[in-house]
C-alpha cells in the first residue's frame, strides 16, 4: 500500500539548469507536492496553455529565448495559472532585476545561490500560505 496524498499541491519550476530543476523536483515531490518542470519558457507556456494550472510556479530570470520578467508577463497578461503564487527563483538579485519583478507583482523573489532546495520548500509554503 502506498501513501497517496489527495489533491496534492502542484508546482511548476521553470529554468534552463536541468541539474537545479532535477534538485527541486526530487525535494518537493518527496514533500508530497505534484511537479512538473520546463526547462525553457515556451515549454512553460504550451503546459499552462494545455491547462495546467499550478498552485506555485518558481521561475528563472535568466534563461534562453525568452526569459523569466517576459515569461511571467505573458502568463499574467494571458490569465495563465489564475492564483498561482509566482515565484522568481533567480541568482539576479540587482535592484534593478527585483523591481522589474515587484512591478509584475509577484509573490515572492528567491535568491538560488543563497538558498538550499529545503529553504526555497519551506518559503514556497510560506508564500503559498500567506496567499489564501
Amino acid at each position: 500500500m502506498t501513501d497517496t496524498i489527495p489533491n496534492p499541491k502542484k508546482i511548476l519550476f521553470v529554468d534552463d539548469d536541468t541539474f537545479l530543476l532535477d534538485m527541486y523536483a526530487v525535494k518537493f515531490k518527496n514533500n508530497g507536492w505534484d511537479v512538473r518542470t520546463c526547462d525553457n519558457a515556451e515549454n512553460a507556456l504550451k503546459v499552462l496553455r494545455g491547462g495546467y494550472v499550478p498552485d506555485a510556479m518558481l521561475v528563472d530570470i535568466i534563461m534562453p529565448g525568452m526569459d523569466g520578467i517576459e515569461f511571467l508577463s505573458v502568463v499574467r497578461k494571458e490569465n495563465l495559472a489564475a492564483g498561482a503564487a509566482l515565484i522568481l527563483l533567480t541568482n539576479q538579485g540587482l535592484p534593478d532585476d527585483v523591481a522589474k519583478a515587484k512591478e509584475l507583482n509577484v509573490d515572492g523573489y528567491i535568491i538560488k545561490a543563497t538558498t538550499i532546495p529545503s529553504d526555497v520548500l519551506r518559503e514556497t509554503e510560506k508564500i503559498l500560505a500567506n496567499k489564501k
